[in-house]
């Protein structure tokens, strides 16, 4: 199974927000290129960012990284 990565997944989350790439830098207090970066799939996110990138966004992790949500089996 094919699924978004976390760099297509911080695009949509972020246009969805109406955010702009230098918008999100500065929320976070990285550079406007870090997310540019991470949204072309150069880079990720440090991993400390990774809760806080998902609580800004009102998702999961697993949701963030583009994987199925995972129920009972």
């Amino acid at each position: 199974m094919k699924t978004a990565g976390i760099h297509k997944q911080l695009q949509e989350l972020r246009k969805d927000k109406g955010k702009t790439q230098e918008e999100l830098a500065e929320v976070f207090g990285v550079t406007n290129q870090a997310v540019s970066k991470w949204e072309s799939g150069a880079c990720y996110p440090d991993t400390a960012l990774l809760p806080e990138i998902a609580n800004y966004f009102g998702v999961s992790l697993d949701f963030l990284f583009g994987l199925p949500a995972l129920g009972p089996g």
